[in-house]
């Protein structure tokens, strides 16, 4: 739970391939600032920067381009064939992400920002989910996401399997989730069941913080 007076941070998660992003895009629309997990993870993972070169002390430098920044595939090849180093890797990077995370939802609350969404693939691996009231996770069946995967990221099937395998199942987020969306190929339910989520936590943080 964050401790910014007005301030509620709601997490957005799920498995990968399942529509995080088309979500995403809802709640920005219903006035909600976003805040992409992702991104920051790239962001502590620029060249020079402290966690890659935390990184490098773990995996070598065999990891890097020639011109000195993270060669992603190559690391992802490594992690998400390996357990272990999937956990390694997370035990590194999680510290940077969050704490960029936290610097973040105090950026937008000092300019006024009220209502946050945390984009985060990993939200309870990295223990994110402590920030969060409440918690969305987006679901789908496994071979539509399958599909998903290969033709967003260009991966192998294996490849594409082996990212998936990494996550939790569905029950767990069934069971950590406050808010369960669907998303089997229908574009406008996802758009209408998301929306309705939106107006619901909307509804929830005005009665709660504005009454």
């Amino acid at each position: 739970m964050n401790s910014l007076e007005g301030v509620m941070v709601v997490g957005l998660t799920g498995q990968t391939g399942a529509g995080k992003t088309t979500v995403c895009k809802v709640f920005e629309e219903n006035g909600f600032s976003i805040i992409n997990a992702d991104i920051i993870a790239r962001k502590v993972m620029e060249k020079g920067m402290p966690c890659l070169c935390e990184i490098c002390e773990f995996f070598g430098k065999d990891i890097l381009l020639d011109d000195g920044s993270l060669n992603r595939q190559k690391l992802s090849k490594l992690v998400f064939t390996d357990k272990k180093k999937l956990e390694l890797l997370n035990s590194v990077t999680y510290p940077y992400i969050t704490s960029e995370i936290l610097k973040t939802i105090r950026h937008y609350s000092k300019k006024g920002s009220k209502l946050i969404l945390l984009d985060a693939p990993t939200l309870f691996e990295s223990r994110a989910d402590d920030f969060c009231e409440l918690i969305i996770s987006v679901i789908a069946k496994e071979a539509i996401r399958l599909s998903r995967i290969i033709n967003r990221d260009k991966l192998t099937e294996d490849a594409a399997l082996n990212r998936m395998s990494s996550q939790y199942q569905e029950d767990f987020f069934r069971q950590n989730s406050d808010f369960i969306i669907k998303n089997n190929g229908d574009m406008k339910n996802l758009f209408d069941v998301a929306k309705e989520v939106s107006d619901k936590i909307k509804d929830y943080y005005y009665n709660k913080y504005k009454s």
